[in-house]
């Protein structure tokens, strides 16, 4: 089962490598992870993604919490939540046909190109990750240059919050 666990921890250097060596020591997988300062300097806010068992995760939290760096931590898939992922992706558009096909997918999926050359167009989606999976899928017919995406950032819904 696929969970999404958010910290908070103390922004100073070393946090985010004990962290991930947690994982790495009890062979954990982490999928996605991203991590930034919040509106208070002194704190990085830290999101993971992760699949286990119930038992797993649970495992995983405890260790967690005992980290001296983490002051507190919430599973946002123990209850409602908005997770958004960002991806770049490069696609050739080099002839008028693949321009306006490439176009209209990314409008349809809400997508803004970005950037635009004779033979490419670089378009940015935010949204959840499997929407970006289906919009990859549905550039079967195009050649993908590149691809970048950023990891899941979540946030619980209504008044659950992770705050100090």
């Amino acid at each position: 089962m696929r969970h999404i666990i958010s910290i908070l921890l103390e922004n100073e250097a070393g946090a985010l490598s004990r962290v991930a060596g947690l994982f790495s020591a009890r062979a954990y997988n982490i999928e996605s992870l991203t991590v930034a300062a919040t509106e208070d300097p002194s704190l990085s806010r830290m999101t993971i993604v992760t699949t286990g068992t119930d038992r797993i995760v649970e495992q995983i939290t405890k260790q967690l919490n005992k980290l001296i760096d983490v002051v507190k931590l919430l599973e946002l898939t123990d209850g409602p939540y908005i997770e958004r992922e960002m991806m770049l992706i490069k696609v050739k558009a080099a002839t008028m046909a693949q321009r306006e096909d490439v176009k209209r997918l990314a409008d349809i999926f809400a997508g803004n190109i970005i950037d635009v050359t004779s033979a490419t167009f670089t378009i940015e989606l935010t949204c959840s990750g499997d929407k970006l999976d289906s919009f990859i899928e549905s550039l079967a017919e195009h050649k993908i240059i590149e691809t970048v995406r950023s990891g899941v950032s979540g946030i619980a819904r209504g008044e659950k919050s992770l705050h100090i």
